[in-house]
């Protein structure tokens, strides 16, 4: 009884171990971008499901296959008569079955051609396959959308930094005009622009950290990541500008693209379709065999004194000789179905074609104008040094200061904003080139 306790206690540790250890491998303290799309490949619902639908459609297909294997029966029956059949026999009524009786049925039966057995045999493969290309459709589609959402949330946690340097700019900015005021070297009205431009920046924080609230929990409903819960974006400055490139002389291939893998599977499953009503002109044939047990007398104590065995083996043809042309029929159905799928995939053609055409025309123009901003940022910081210096030199009025940081704060935005847009765009590209990994 002592050692009771001591197992409870080493159970409980080790179960509390395992939840603790489950609890902190579900929670990020940093995480890139890579860490973030990991995370959402292993905990996003979207993915949990279609990796269960994958583990359903593999049982499914094993219990079409199981009917390839001998099928074993046992019936067992226990009857009592409480009035026996009787015949007449030269005008005498006589007893035909023993008061009671009992039966035991073994048999077992093997399928040699069947049309339904063969077409799940056949199209296991790509059953299979197709539960898989709805995977991997669904995991890039995820890594898209947290991708976007990553580089979203960046972009408003980088507007919060840019509005907290305003700030600590225009702090500074009204302490010199306000000790100029009261130096009188000028007016009040410096002083208040700069307050005014001071108020306008801290509301603006305001605003951009609800932005970051938003476009973080967006980003935590795309990973499966718990709302309650927080984490620390981790990111390289240079590694994400040198991120920007990309290839646009690359010719389209469309067999990269799930969609059409997708298509080609289907279009396999649709040939198998046709051959199957094909088969329906050929006899399903099976083997079978049966050893019964027969029981039976008057006397229910003594039923299984004796027996009755017989057993017997056959082979069995079956062929529908006229079914109404119905088999001609389906064969021309199954071979529409497989013409009217070769729709689908020019449609799909045109489409992916045109999808990476205006995705490459994006990027393209995203590309062009994250470099004017780029060049113009530098150029505004120039013009806001220089100006800020010749206003406190007093060559310079402190309204040129004001369109010098508005103009700076402006490009500031601009080439975040085109940052971001260039880092989607190439996004949509590689996902147009089936070229987006997870």
């Amino acid at each position: 009884m002592s050692k009771h306790p001591i197992v409870f206690l080493l159970l409980y540790f080790f179960a509390s171990s395992a939840q603790a250890q489950q609890q902190r491998d579900s929670i990020l303290t940093d995480a890139s971008l890579e860490e973030c799309i990991q995370y959402a490949l292993n905990h996003q619902p979207g993915i949990k499901q279609s990796l269960l639908d994958e583990r359903i459609v593999n049982a499914n297909v094993k219990s079409r296959l199981a009917d390839w294997y001998p099928q074993i029966n046992f019936d067992y029956t226990l009857q009592h008569y409480f009035k026996t059949p009787v015949t007449v026999i030269n005008g005498t009524p006589v007893s035909t079955a023993a008061e009671n009786f009992s039966t035991a049925y073994f048999s077992v039966n093997q399928n040699i051609f069947d049309r339904d057995v063969l077409l799940a045999s056949r199209t296991a493969r790509d059953v299979r396959t197709t539960a898989s290309q709805l995977t991997t459709n669904n995991k890039i589609n995820l890594t898209l959308n947290v991708s976007k959402a990553f580089y979203a949330l960046l972009l408003a946690q980088k507007q919060i930094d840019l509005v907290d340097q305003d700030i600590i700019r225009l702090t500074r900015s009204v302490s010199d005009a306000y000790n100029q005021y009261k130096a009188g070297v000028v007016d009040k009205t410096d002083y208040k622009r700069a307050q005014i431009l001071l108020n306008n920046a801290q509301a603006d924080r305001k605003q951009y950290e609800e932005a970051v609230n938003a476009r973080f929990a967006t980003l935590k409903l795309f990973m499966g990541y718990p709302q309650d819960s927080s984490f620390n974006l981790e990111y390289d400055s240079a590694k994400l500008r040198n991120e920007i490139s990309l290839d646009t002389l690359q010719q389209v291939n469309y067999t990269n693209r799930i969609e059409y893998q997708i298509l080609q599977t289907e279009e396999s499953l649709l040939q198998s379709n046709l051959k199957y009503y094909k088969w329906g002109f050929i006899p399903s044939v099976s083997a079978y065999g049966n050893y019964n047990l027969f029981f039976a007398n008057n006397d229910f104590g003594k039923l299984y004194s004796r027996e009755f065995p017989t057993s017997f083996v056959g082979l069995a043809v079956s062929f529908p000789i006229f079914q109404g042309f119905k088999r001609g029929a389906q064969i021309r159905s199954a071979q529409l179905s497989l013409d009217r799928l070769q729709y689908n995939f020019q449609s799909l053609r045109d489409s992916i074609l045109t999808e990476y055409t205006q995705a490459v025309s994006v990027y393209k123009a995203a590309l062009s104008f994250f470099k004017v901003q780029e060049e113009n940022l530098e150029l505004a910081k120039d013009v806001y040094n220089i100006t800020d210096l010749q206003y406190k030199s007093g060559v310079k009025t402190y309204l040129e200061v004001i369109v010098a940081e508005s103009n700076l704060r402006t490009t500031q935005v601009n080439y975040l904003n085109a940052l971001y847009a260039l880092l989607s765009s190439k996004l949509d590209a590689e996902k147009a080139l089936g070229t987006l990994t997870y």
